[in-house]
């Protein structure tokens, strides 16, 4: 029995929106009723999201933005013009994300810099500048992208691996610290998923991706998609707190 509406008027803002698993569950959350603000890196890449999404449907609520994600006084501006035109933010989901892949005597300041900025204080920025709104409101939901790499660790690039381990503390912290006002903060842990770069990798490395994972294939921005929908709807109106793997009981 196919479900409809699970997120019907509910107000979404969805960071690293505009490709890849961000794009997947805006559109899931569009499908399934929610209006939804995404997030982009630039203003251009913003308005091809909301444009593609449009074309598929002309019906859907959609916009785009493109705050400086490091930066909180960016980020609570674009907050609050949210809050400004709907009048309340349901949900957040802090997904927008960079890697890389550089061994430690390689890895340069500049690069570990960047990236904790992205993977760890955005989350921070986007979640101080909604947690007053979500408060006021007594409810509210926030998921952030985790991954697989954040349980097991990775040979070459640490940088990411740690951002991520900081993203479930982050996530194990506030949802102790925001359970009093009603809001859930859950992760979702992606293993190796179809996105553009994985899809452009050689079919022979991605077979040996591939043959590491029980199911014999890696995950698709649909499935994790999917995760994201169910911990932003009422079905998960008792889970807080939780990492959720989504990576095929794939071991790194």
């Amino acid at each position: 029995m196919e479900i409809k509406n699970l997120l019907k008027d509910q107000v979404a803002v969805v960071t690293g929106g505009t490709r890849g698993i961000g794009l997947s569950i805006v559109r899931k959350f569009l499908e399934q009723g929610a209006k939804v603000v995404l997030f982009g890196s630039r203003p251009e890449s913003a308005d091809k999201a909301v444009s593609t999404l449009l074309s598929e449907n002309p019906q859907y609520i959609v916009s785009g933005m493109a705050p400086k994600l490091d930066d909180f006084a960016s980020v609570d501006a674009a907050f609050k013009e949210i809050h400004d035109q709907y009048g309340k933010i349901d949900i957040l989901v802090n997904n927008a994300g960079i890697s890389a892949r550089e061994p430690i005597d390689e890895y340069s300041e500049e690069n570990f810099d960047k990236i904790m900025n992205l993977n760890v204080k955005a989350v921070f920025d986007c979640t101080k500048a909604v947690a007053p709104y979500m408060k006021e409101q007594g409810n509210g939901c926030i998921i952030n992208t985790s991954s697989m790499v954040s349980i097991y660790g990775q040979a070459s690039g640490c940088g990411y691996p740690a951002s991520k381990f900081a993203v479930n503390g982050l996530t194990k912290s506030l949802a102790q610290e925001l359970g009093k006002y009603g809001i859930r903060v859950n992760a979702v842990a992606p293993g190796v998923t179809r996105t553009d770069m994985v899809a452009a990798l050689p079919e022979d490395m991605l077979a040996r991706v591939s043959a590491g994972i029980p199911f014999g294939r890696v995950g698709e921005p649909d499935e994790v998609a999917n995760v994201f929908l169910f911990l932003a709807s009422s079905l998960a109106s008792y889970v807080t707190g939780a990492i959720v793997s989504v990576d095929g009981a794939s071991k790194a």
